[in-house]
């Protein structure tokens, strides 16, 4: 597949936007849920902007001097704006590891808004891409904003986005918003069955339907461990909190990831109870269905799992924060009823 095609489920979005191509904003944000390939969508639209080609229509060429700057990645009027690698770090065994970086900072910015100023090297557009925007920091969403507030002539920026209510208002409303929609669930379960996925159902409902999270979720190597803390969630009566928190942590999981589980399974517990239907985890019905009669103590529970997930790239204990979470979880069951 190449860097410039679509995927399946995106050729109706692509024509929507391109239906009146002298329309398109210089500022476009794109929408939409994590693992449905927006950032795909953008490179390709960014690489539409570049093509050279005359009669490129509503897709870039592949072929032009533009289409082949950028796909070999260094088209000299193409910037990508995102999270960067940090200083090198002493790893555990004394290597060198280079540590990414969780925002887009000022610094970044500032040397953004002197390539925008320029002239265009190849007489075109001048492209930035910006993924994930809601990691710019503060200062560096400030800076954003001049430059997109005064734009040069020929500059398009193109925005990316999971949590697009994070970014600063101001930058929104200079922005067109474009929401780019979830997958027709019989169009993302061939595609993953097409790239080799056993089951693609099931990791589309692990992930809420996003094609590209369920091929990492297929192939990841915490599944062990997700499939043991679900175990563990699913028989609190004998869940040793101490014991479960210390095989977590021994396993270095990521921390977003062990809080993005519980979320799921909460979700699940509450819409169980409220509507009969499970989302995420149709492979645990049972345990879930036996719990979900208590779920009303979750409302709480789940709001304090909002909490950690802003935390969970720098807890100070790791330990400690996995300790935390189970025992509340208990908690919560307890205090819609007795344990059956």
């Amino acid at each position: 597949m190449s860097a410039l095609d679509l995927y399946p489920w995106q050729h109706e979005a692509w024509a929507q936007l391109l239906h009146d191509p002298a329309r398109l904003p210089h500022a476009l944000l794109l929408t939409g849920e994590p693992g449905i390939g927006k950032r795909r969508f953008a490179e390709r639209l960014a690489a539409w902007f570049l093509c050279e080609a005359a009669d490129k229509a509503l897709a870039p060429c592949g072929v032009c001097e533009g289409c082949r700057w950028q796909l070999a990645g260094n088209h000299p009027d193409f910037r990508l704006l995102s999270p960067e690698e940090g200083e090198a770090e002493e790893g555990e065994e004394g290597a060198k590891a280079k540590k990414k970086s969780a925002i887009i900072n000022v610094e970044n910015v500032r040397e953004l808004t002197d390539f925008v100023q320029l002239t265009s090297h190849r007489r075109g557009s001048r492209v930035t891409l910006v993924v994930p925007a809601e990691t710019m920091n503060t200062a560096a969403a400030n800076a954003f904003l001049k430059t997109l507030e005064e734009p040069p002539e020929g500059a398009r920026f193109i925005l990316v986005s999971n949590h697009w209510r994070r970014l600063l208002p101001t930058i929104r409303s200079r922005c067109r918003v474009f929401a780019l929609p979830q997958p027709d669930e019989d169009v993302a379960t061939s595609w993953l069955t097409a790239q080799g996925v056993v089951d693609p159902a099931l990791h589309l409902a692990h992930t809420g339907g996003a094609p590209l999270a369920a091929l990492d979720d297929a192939a990841a190597e915490w599944l062990p461990q997700r499939n043991s803390l679900l175990a563990h969630l699913g028989n609190p009566g004998a869940l040793d909190v101490l014991a479960v928190a210390t095989e977590f942590d021994r396993a270095k999981v990521d921390m977003a990831l062990l809080v993005e589980w519980l979320q799921k399974w909460v979700h699940d517990l509450v819409s169980l109870g409220l509507s009969g239907k499970i989302r995420y985890y149709p492979d645990c019905r049972e345990a879930l269905a036996r719990l979900a009669p208590r779920a009303a103590g979750m409302t709480a529970y789940a709001e304090r799992l909002l909490e950690a997930r802003k935390l969970a790239h720098h807890p100070l204990n790791a330990r400690l924060v996995i300790e935390s979470l189970l025992f509340d979880y208990l908690a919560a069951l307890k205090s819609a009823g007795s344990p059956r």
